[in-house]
């Protein structure tokens, strides 16, 4: 294939094939994602909406989606949301927060399809929840 010209910039016709396959990859785990965690999967295809829901599986505000606009921040917003993604579905170890980091389409894809990984709920605010309630004597409810 001959190499093709995006925004001054020449691409192979190898990587653009390699990016939509990775992009199909990611939507299909997004939408299982999504389902899995009784969000629409349809979201999962929709710009912007789809980090709203990821937002809200998480147990973030909405309104945290406009921090990914941000320049600079963004970068650290987007791990620091991929890590609580994890630890939503019990995943809270250093390897585990490394595979989600660097293998994250394929990270996604396994928390997405595999059946004994399951949604614990949203974990932002989770520890000030739990100081709260033990703070006011409510710790043996836990």
């Amino acid at each position: 294939m001959n190499a093709i010209s995006i925004f001054g910039f020449e691409v192979s016709g190898a990587i653009l094939l390699m990016g939509m396959f990775f992009s199909f990859i990611s939507l299909g785990a997004n939408w299982r994602l999504f389902l899995k965690c009784d969000q629409p999967g349809w979201a999962a295809f929709i710009p912007g909406y789809n980090v709203v829901t990821a937002m809200r599986i998480i147990g973030r505000p909405s309104t945290h989606a406009l921090l990914f606009l941000i320049p600079g921040y963004n970068i650290y917003f987007t791990l620091r949301t991929m890590i609580e993604l994890a630890q939503s579905f019990g995943k809270r170890t250093s390897l585990d927060y490394f595979l989600v980091v660097f293998f994250n389409v394929f990270y996604m894809l396994n928390l997405s399809l595999a059946y004994q990984e399951e949604y614990e709920g949203p974990v932002y605010g989770e520890s000030t929840v739990k100081k709260a309630k033990s703070s006011i004597g409510l710790s043996a409810a836990l």
